[in-house]
């Protein structure tokens, strides 16, 4: 069976888990926003970043370390309503929210060739049911490294659609990530899962086995040299 990959625009939502939430509100009120975001912060993976599931994720040289972003993503139908759902993993460069900005696209670090590792297959809306009764389980090299509550959030899966389609109209195939969370205990607490090349991911939701388990190797690649 071919590997699910996406036919239209995938979306990332900021800010959307009440722990990261939390952590950064105090920068938040302080200059250049001097407010909290009110409406949903929204950055594009582009389709270079796409790799299918049990492929491999290429990770330059001087990047020593990705973050894993754990995460469902919503399959829109027509009229603005969830079709299906799919695992993914926003993969990223590690870095800050003072470095990224509260509305600034983190294009320099998601959007690396690869950086978001696609589900084996969408499953119906249907099968799933409520999104945010899901828990999702990362895995590296066979080793529990997070789980992802998604009832979590700030904005539940419905909620966030609307708000959404509010200030723009998502399309039939486009894709709506619902948001990444970070550890609580052990050594990742207060950010995300670290892996470095060689490393196995495996994401799967545990109560909805219709999901699958994406899995992704990293493999080494020449150096990017990014900019500070």
């Amino acid at each position: 069976m071919t590997p699910w990959q996406p036919e239209g625009t995938v979306y990332g939502t900021l800010l959307n888990f009440s722990r990261e939430w939390d952590l950064w509100s105090d920068r938040m009120t302080q200059d250049p926003h001097k407010a909290a975001p009110r409406a949903p912060v929204l950055y594009v993976k582009t389709a270079n970043t796409w790799t299918a599931c049990d492929g491999v994720i290429a990770v330059p040289s001087d990047v020593p370390e990705v973050e894993v972003g754990a995460t469902l993503g919503v399959v829109m139908g027509a009229h603005g309503k969830a079709k299906a759902y799919v695992l993914l993993n926003d993969v990223s460069v590690p870095h800050t929210v003072a470095q990224q900005g509260f509305y600034r696209p983190p294009v320099k670090y998601k959007n690396l060739d690869g950086f978001l590792g696609v589900g084996a297959h969408a499953v119906n809306a249907d099968v799933i049911g409520n999104p945010n009764a899901l828990q999702l389980a990362v895995h590296i090299n066979g080793v529990l490294q997070q789980t992802v509550d998604l009832s979590a959030m700030r904005r539940h899966a419905t909620a966030l659609i609307d708000e959404v389609n509010n200030f723009m109209t998502l399309r039939d195939n486009d894709v709506l990530m619902l948001g990444l969370d970070i550890c609580t205990l052990g050594d990742h607490a207060g950010q995300r899962p670290l892996a470095r090349v060689g490393d196995v991911i495996e994401i799967s939701a545990p109560h909805a086995p219709a999901l699958g388990v994406m899995r992704h190797t990293l493999v080494g690649a020449p150096a990017l040299e990014m900019a500070a």
